[in-house]
């Protein structure tokens, strides 16, 4: 564990009153209140009270004065701490020695609550790892030893009984059961597993006994890497807090030299200095722009936060904010609105018999890894076909697949494939009320005829009729981008209520698609089912990859990586960034109005030290408060 991650770990741990950044102000300002109540009784001397005030200076502002000295050595730059170093300096130099101790007790204690609480936000989410357990069960030479979960390698053997949580992930090698895999997916509802399939750290066995092959070390699990993840989209930016950043880097400045100049034009003018650095000292205070800065990273970090315990991985405050201004989302259809275990439904022969369709479609598709291939290959084998002996299997771009038996080509694949071996004759009637019917039309056949027909129907996602109801209400149109051919996907267009189609699109073609819809629409986001639709994610505004659990490579390469199969979580992340693009603008409008009323409150001298002070450190913390609500519950 490095120094980050102890540290992360150390505010998680401390309740937030023994949080030095917060103690120590708190400290100072019972010193404070002490000595001014001492004082007032005449119960203690001037030099006394002097250096009392000191020590509560000292001891309240240590964090923040050196946070604000390194920055302005190191970073060159003048930040909000140089501006309540000189108002401290400048009380102190006035004689108003319990006003700056005041100042540095709000300011200080204000500061390392809002530094708690930011960091336990931006933390919270290693509380996933206590779902994991600390010891595991591993078979070693035939016999059970107990280790620390940690120490687990790639290739161990471990048992995972009833009731017991699975300490990293791994393949099960024998037995079945339900597991919950909520701390991964977000989904409660038990998933059920056998011989073959995976699992993952920190879900819950919660029936048979199972023997697991540990896949990855407790470190590099599923859940570590989500952890990982999800802490470093916390630490990037959306535009928002860039330009704000970048507007108090020129900001600050300004504030401290107004300041300086108030003093030097009443030393010029031969005005009141006392009275003119009095209200530059509530100057600094009052124009230092604390709310404003923090008015969306609390926001970000604990939407992100709150997204990636319940499955959604948001790559990145730029992309949370651009889910709250999604105009329209593109869905791939197979494996994205269906479940992507398409069926074979119906067989027909032109040239030949069923049975010999079908095993001229297995002799080709045996070897591809497509969802249509395998409906056809899983058909093919539970009939007990036997298929022909075929070599040179070639995947045709935006077409499908071919193979050689004997001397002859086999083909499998659309109507487009055969018009371009010069053929046209096709049971033209027979296709179009099969993709009326919503099924996916497949030709077998040679160069010179077509043998058969086989039709494939895909099952449609139970949510994805509630999804696109769910946009819809918010004006947010839907559309369907797929290779498959028109007349299918609008058949699954108009059963879910989708607004457009565009099918018939290669690889490329969803590329030009998705930057047709970008000048529509501007803000655009594309659902996909991970690596197959990988240009098109990449292309639009937003790439949200389906199912991602276990796939390093779909994790790392979407904006946004839904872990479960389930489509109502894209409606909840856009909500989530709508929800968190309202409460940023919330921040930022009050933080303005904030500013707009302390700026010539302290310019026209109705307000003091400790009055800009209070205001100050309490309009921080409201707009504090307000971030957080981002982290509430995900619609």
């Amino acid at each position: 564990m490095n120094t980050e991650d102890n540290e992360k770990k150390k505010v998680h741990d401390l309740k937030w009153y023994t949080y030095p950044q917060i103690r120590n102000p708190l400290i100072a300002g019972v010193l404070t209140g002490t000595t001014f109540f001492l004082r007032y009784f005449s119960v203690i001397s001037a030099i006394g009270e002097i250096s009392i005030y000191i020590v509560a200076i000292v001891l309240g502002g240590y964090y923040w004065i050196k946070e604000g000295i390194e920055e302005l050595f190191e970073e060159r730059e003048i930040g909000i701490e140089i501006l309540m170093i000189a108002a401290t300096a400048g009380s102190a130099i006035l004689g108003m020695w319990d006003e700056a101790s005041f100042l540095v007790f709000l300011y200080g204690a204000a500061e390392g609550l809002e530094e708690y609480t930011f960091t336990k936000t931006r933390a919270s989410i290693r509380k996933l790892l206590e779902l994991a357990p600390k010891e595991a069960l591993i078979l070693k030479d035939g016999k059970e030893e107990k280790i620390p979960a940690e120490n687990l390698k790639t290739g161990d053997l471990f048992i995972v009984k009833p009731g017991e949580s699975i300490p990293t992930d791994g393949i099960i090698v024998k037995g079945r059961s339900s597991i919950n895999e909520a701390p991964v997916t977000g989904e409660s509802v038990p998933v059920e597993k056998k011989e073959g399939m995976k699992v993952f750290a920190a879900t819950m066995n919660q029936e048979g006994a199972l023997e697991v092959k540990a896949t990855a070390t407790f470190q590099d699990n599923t859940l570590s890497r989500i952890i990982h993840l999800v802490e470093e989209a916390q630490q990037q930016k959306g535009r928002y807090q860039l330009f704000i950043e970048k507007f108090g880097r020129i900001y600050s400045p300004i504030v401290l030299l107004s300041s300086l100049l108030m003093i030097v034009i009443s030393v010029i003018s031969g005005g009141s200095v006392s009275y003119w650095a009095t209200r530059a000292v509530v100057l600094l205070v009052a124009a230092a722009p604390c709310a404003l800065v923090m008015s969306t990273p609390v926001a970000i970090a604990a939407g992100i936060g709150r997204a990636g315990k319940t499955g959604v991985l948001i790559k990145g405050g730029i992309h949370l904010e651009n889910l709250g201004k999604v105009k329209a989302v593109a869905f791939d259809k197979t494996g994205t609105l269906t479940k992507g275990t398409p069926v074979v439904t119906d067989i027909i022969a032109i040239k030949d018999d069923e049975i010999n369709v079908l095993k001229l479609a297995y002799s080709v598709e045996k070897f591809s890894e497509h969802s249509l291939a395998k409906a056809i290959v899983e058909k093919a084998e539970s009939t007990g076909i036997t298929g022909l002996d075929t070599v040179d299997f070639k995947a045709i771009a935006g077409y499908r697949a071919v193979a050689k038996a004997g001397d002859k080509n086999i083909y499998v694949g659309k109507q487009g494939l055969f018009k371009k071996f010069g053929q046209n004759d096709f049971p033209f009637k027979k296709i179009e009320k099969l993709r009326v019917e919503g099924k996916t039309v497949v030709l077998v056949g040679t160069e010179d005829e077509i043998s058969g027909i086989i039709a494939i129907r895909d099952e449609i996602r139970p949510q994805a009729k509630e999804i696109v109801k769910i946009l819809s209400r918010n004006s947010i149109k839907s559309v369907i981008l797929t290779g498959d051919n028109k007349i299918t996907a609008e058949a699954i267009a108009k059963e879910l209520g989708i607004d457009e189609v565009r099918a018939d699109l290669k690889p490329e073609d969803k590329l030009k698609e998705i930057e047709k819809l970008e000048k529509e629409y501007k803000v655009v986001a594309m659902v996909g089912d991970g690596i197959n639709d990988a240009p098109a994610l990449a292309r639009s505004t937003l790439g949200i990859a389906m199912g991602t659990a276990g796939t390093d490579a779909a994790i790392e390469a979407a904006d946004i990586a839904l872990m479960a199969d389930d489509l109502r979580k894209v409606s909840d992340a856009i909500s989530l960034g709508k929800k968190t693009k309202r409460i940023s603008n919330q921040n930022i409008i009050f933080s303005l109005l904030v500013l707009s009323v302390l700026i010539p409150s302290a310019l026209i001298g109705i307000m003091s030290v400790a009055m800009a002070v209070f205001f100050h450190e309490a309009s921080e913390l409201l707009a504090v408060a307000n971030g957080l609500r981002a982290g509430g519950k995900m619609k």
